[in-house]
């Protein structure tokens, strides 16, 4: 107690200055409209400043979160897509069946979104790991997206992470055409450039120019069709004259991947044994 009367003495000054100067600021304030005025519209101005200055601080912590909400919602819009497009196919311009109930191969894929944990883009086989794992229904062989296009395939499985093998890795071949075109060919990363990959095995009758779309071809069991690979950006003969090797320049910025998606194929399962089947007879 003693202290603190001390202190208070000793800084008395400051004290009575500040008292003061708060009474005659309120007296200026209260009598005079003008200063008024000119205070409140400062203030008014700095509260301003200071709030949008925390919403966008606060704003950038929740971009995470509202990045996965846009990533759920593009997913949805994607397998819509996917659906009405087999719808089409099923149908096949017969107006009768329409009145059929949904096919169930309309409902066969689902996703999810998971988090990147680590990725590499330099190395001669580069893999992602993903915070989602056995536990969260992940297996090997699911496909792996970003909003903008193809990113790996999953490789290996734990409770709780999964690893990836990234497009970028030469062990990864993916079956993939020019949109419009009923022809494929292998899409393979050289190991050159984290941006391009070669469309190989074309063949040189099919038609494109440069910026043509890639597109997956449906033909694997990991990925639907139509999803989004990349662009024509050059392209040139193979050792066999039948066939182009396109360079496709990749739609996903692998040097950029945070939120992705995990496809899986509920008929995968089914198809692998039917196939596995066929191949013990030959």
């Amino acid at each position: 107690m003693r202290k603190l009367i001390s202190f208070l003495i000793n800084h008395s000054p400051i004290f009575v200055y500040a008292f003061y100067l708060v009474v005659c600021l309120i007296l200026l304030l209260k009598f005079n409209p003008y200063q008024q005025s000119v205070f409140f519209s400062s203030a008014n101005e700095m509260a301003g400043r200071f709030y949008a200055m925390t919403n966008g601080v606060t704003g950038y912590f929740g971009l995470r979160e509202i990045n996965r909400d846009l990533q759920k919602q593009n997913g949805n819009l994607e397998m819509e897509l996917i659906r009405l497009r087999e719808e089409i196919i099923r149908l096949g311009g017969d107006s009768l069946l329409i009145r059929t109930s949904r096919d169930s191969a309309l409902a066969r894929y689902d996703f999810q979104v998971a988090q990147v944990l680590s990725n590499s883009i330099s190395k001669t086989r580069n893999y992602i790991t993903l915070n989602k794992g056995r536990a969260d229904g992940v297996r090997s062989e699911m496909g792996v997206i970003d909003q903008n296009g193809i990113v790996g395939i999953v490789n290996v499985v734990s409770d709780h992470y999964a690893v990836a093998i990234s497009l970028l890795n030469p062990k990864l071949r993916l079956s993939c055409k020019v949109k419009g075109s009923s022809y494929f060919g292998s899409l393979v990363w050289d190991g050159k450039d984290a941006r391009f990959a070669v469309l190989e095995e074309l063949p040189r009758h099919v038609k494109f120019v440069k910026g043509d779309t890639i597109i997956t071809s449906g033909y694997s069991s990991v990925f639907p069709a139509g999803l989004m690979v990349g662009t024509v950006e050059a392209f040139s003969k193979q050792k066999n004259d039948n066939f182009y090797a396109l360079k496709v320049k990749l739609s996903t910025d692998f040097s950029r991947l945070n939120d992705v998606r995990i496809i899986s194929d509920k008929a995968q399962r089914e198809r692998r044994i039917l196939e596995m089947e066929a191949k013990k007879d030959e």
